[in-house]
């Protein structure tokens, strides 16, 4: 090819001209037919409004410079909730007003541009953070701003976060309405009425229900509806642990991580959920999500509902409007959607006709499905008694060993044997009493701890719930049986367990760099699942739960610190504490065969709240903490230098105990009845620490104040007298009462006429006590030699 003819860069297709963008183009027959009225030129025509005209930027985009500054807002607003709101001693400027100039300077920005800012991708974030930070008046005036526009909005990429934020925080301010406490409004005559945000949420609710079918199935405006529903009926998650399991997926959950803390950047408590504010809402949502149920019902089909289970955007929806349909009592009727998508289980027992119902092969896919198993759970826990006896009838009876070992359906399983009667229980151990061990090695544990946690809420069948533990870890004799913790903790079976411990420990490579070295999973390392076993047993009654405690005790030492230095095995140890089944008897052999060995229990971050959490339960009266704390004495320096153990060793304070048991007894007594009193006291927002007894001051360490810099008349500073030691603060207080600390001018009596005095008082005090020692000790009696009884020889003036 000739040189002038080859170029550098893509080629280029012919230039045409460019056709106009949709939204420009004019309907003639509009432009001839539109009236002059208000004295404008025919030609002069607004666009019209067409839906697809910006599908990203409904609302308009948002300008470049208000864009930068909101950006400067984000990072101010998000440094501010990465840190804790703590005034700084000695300053009296509330840390709230610069806080609240720059938060209104942000909302004054903001006005006018709501939807704009929500629609767009970098602002959006900012709106979310802001909204933590609103008080109640702001946050109508900002759902005010939406309204008539939230079918548009809720099924928009971005602003459908923004509002799904707004209703996870306005139950906050729906609570303070319904109890009657209002914001007060400013009158402004330009303006109409400010509506309430109870009944802002109750009109966007029905601006939403006629497209509420559709909305449940758009990937953007699903999760709105599922914060809209748990709005109105909080009940409604589905989950022990809170709703973000049910409102957000892993990967909106992950990205909402990365934006730190979203909280209120001030210290009056708004933007966190409060466990009230779901106890006060209004009647009428009852009303409202009652109409959202019905909608499904009347508007879509029984094919059309079942088809909507396997859906993963409708299905959490279909999951929360079910237990709606529970907590309203109306689930129980024909036609129901929890009818539906049983395929008519209900209705079958409402005609009487339940024994001869026939499986679906629906039903028995629900129960493998990875995204409708969630549902069928819900369905199984919140079901009608009769409709589940015909569930486990149809579904699980002879088909348990092998849903168990399912990896999706032993979730399902573990719901309806934690909802099983007695004679269902015994049936399951019989049914189970072969597949225990291959369930086990699958790691499938979740149907034997539903099977423990049933038993002991039922306080019955214990011993055959026993046995199944020892057919899963394959435990048969007496000796065996000892070994039930270690197996458990690291889920295997004893014959498996024996293989791994026989085998000696690989050596490491010396010439192997430590950064290429790979991380070996140890199979011996404790799992979640068999600590949540061994917690579930300490739980069943008396006879059953020791097989745990004589496990734990049959252990050597080392083995057991090691269990309470791990963060999982540790959590066994705690439960064995806490749970009122387990003898008081066997709680304190437990604690006591920790002697000599607490200073290496404590050294430890996780070890030192197993050895807190024993000295707490140590009861003073039978010697236990006396026991504990005498052990630790020759320990004392190594304790003080451990970095973890050197918090255990501020509780038993060892110097005192040395040189005064009796107080030393008396201090442990106080602490006990303080935490006593504190725990069953009332939770108020101003809780004051009890008070520490007198012996504690003198006992270990001094009171802690801020000494007094007093100028002099040449207006240099005085020196800091030095502090004293602990033996000399006991000496004062053991010969002549406890000394006058200067911690005193912070508590100054308002009633003293002359406080400023007091400071003078303490040091004169001091002389005065000073000369009192000096003439005790000349007075003392002498031997022969002219020695002082304490051996020290009295010095030549």
């Amino acid at each position: 090819m000739p040189r002038e003819n080859r170029k550098r860069g893509k080629k280029h297709k012919k230039v045409t001209e460019p056709e106009p963008p949709a939204h420009e183009v004019q309907d003639v027959s509009y432009v001839n037919n539109v009236e002059t009225d208000q004295g404008q030129p025919s030609w002069i025509v607004s666009a019209p409004d067409r839906e697809d005209a910006n599908p990203e930027a409904r609302f308009g985009y948002v300008d470049a410079d208000v864009k930068a500054y909101f950006r400067t807002v984000d990072g101010q607003i998000r440094s501010w909730q990465e840190e804790d709101l703590t005034p700084e001693d000695g300053n009296d400027v509330d840390p709230n007003e610069e806080r609240r100039l720059f938060f209104m300077a942000a909302l004054t920005e903001m006005s006018d541009k709501e939807k704009q800012l929500a629609t767009d991708p970098d602002c959006s974030i900012v709106l979310e953070r802001m909204i933590y930070s609103m008080d109640d008046f702001i946050r109508r005036v900002f759902m005010d701003k939406f309204m008539g526009s939230f079918d548009i909005l809720v099924k928009h990429r971005f602003a459908s976060h923004v509002l799904q934020t707004f209703f996870t925080v306005a139950a906050d301010t729906i609570s303070r309405e319904s109890r009657g406490i209002f914001p007060s409004v400013p009158e402004s005559e330009d303006q109409g009425e400010l509506r309430t945000l109870t009944q802002l949420v109750l009109d966007c609710c029905e601006e939403l229900l006629p497209s509420f079918q559709s909305l449940i199935m758009d990937p953007f405006g699903s999760h709105v509806m599922r914060a809209l529903i748990l709005l109105l009926s909080p009940k409604a998650s589905g989950s022990s642990n809170g709703s973000q399991s049910t409102l957000r997926s892993k990967k909106s959950a992950a990205w909402k991580a990365k934006q730190g803390p979203l909280k209120s950047v001030f210290n009056d408590g708004k933007g966190k959920a409060s466990e009230s504010s779901h106890k006060n809402l209004p009647q009428e949502f009852h009303a409202v999500s009652r109409k959202f149920v019905r909608v499904i019902r009347d508007e879509l089909g029984e094919n059309e509902v079942r088809a909507l289970a396997a859906s993963k955007v409708a299905s959490p929806v279909l999951q929360m409007l079910v237990e709606v349909e529970a907590d309203e009592g109306i689930h129980d009727e024909p036609g129901s959607l929890m009818d539906c998508v049983l395929v008519g289980i209900i209705t079958a027992c409402h005609n009487e006709s339940s024994a001869s119902h026939e499986p679906s092969d629906y039903v028995n896919t629900l129960l493998r499905d990875q995204t409708s198993s969630h549902l069928l759970e819900t369905l199984v826990s919140r079901s009608p008694e009769n409709a589940f006896n015909v569930i486990w009838t149809t579904y699980f009876r002879g088909k348990l060993a092998r849903l168990s070992a399912h990896p999706v359906a032993n979730f399902v399983t573990a719901k309806v044997v934690e909802r099983a009667n007695e004679a269902q229980l015994v049936e399951t151990c019989t049914e189970l009493a072969d597949a225990w061990p291959k369930i086990i090695r699958s790691s499938r544990s979740g149907v034997l701890k539903a099977l423990i946690d049933r038993a002991a809420a039922l306080k019955r069948h214990g011993a055959e719930i026993l046995e199944a533990v020892y057919l899963a870890f394959e435990l048969t004799s007496e000796d065996e049986r000892k070994l039930l913790v270690p197996c458990a903790t690291c889920l295997l079976p004893l014959s498996e367990y024996r293989s791994i411990t026989s085998k000696p420990e690989p050596k490491e490579d010396p010439n192997r760099s430590k950064y290429g070295r790979q991380k070996v999973e140890d199979p011996l390392e404790p799992k979640v699942q068999g600590a949540l076993l061994l917690q579930s047993m300490l739980l069943l009654p008396e006879p059953h739960n020791l097989a745990v405690v004589e496990s734990i005790a049959c252990l050597p030492i080392e083995n057991c610190i090691k269990l309470a230095h791990h963060p999982v095995s540790s959590r066994v140890l705690d439960a064995l504490i806490d749970s009122p089944n387990v003898p008081f008897k066997c709680k304190r052999n437990f604690i006591l065969s920790f002697m000599g060995n607490y200073h290496t229990l404590v050294d430890d971050r996780i070890g030192s709240r197993v050895g807190d959490r024993c000295w707490n339960f140590a009861d003073t009266y039978l010697k236990a903490r006396e026991k504990i704390a005498r052990s630790l004495i020759t320990f004392d320096t190594a304790l003080a230098a451990s970095y973890y153990g050197k918090y255990f060793a501020r509780n038993l304070n060892l110097h005192l105990l040395k040189r005064k048991p009796d107080e030393w007894k008396e201090m442990q007594s106080e602490r006990r009845r303080a935490a006593q009193e504190q725990s069953s006291a009332s939770h108020g927002k101003h809780q004051l620490a009890p008070a520490q007894p007198s012996s504690v001051a003198a006992g270990s360490s001094r009171a802690a104040h801020t000494p007094v810099d007093d100028e002099e008349h040449g207006g240099k500073k005085r020196k800091r007298k030095e502090r004293q030691g602990d033996e000399i603060d006991a000496l004062f207080e053991t010969k002549l009462g406890k000394k006058v600390k200067r911690s005193a001018l912070a508590d100054a009596d308002p009633s003293d006429p002359a406080p400023c005095n007091r400071q003078d008082d303490a040091t004169g005090q001091q002389d005065a006590t000073l000369e009192s020692v000096l003439g005790a000790i000349r007075a003392a009696p002498k031997d022969d030699k002219g020695r002082h009884r304490d051996g020290k020889r009295k010095k030549a003036r």
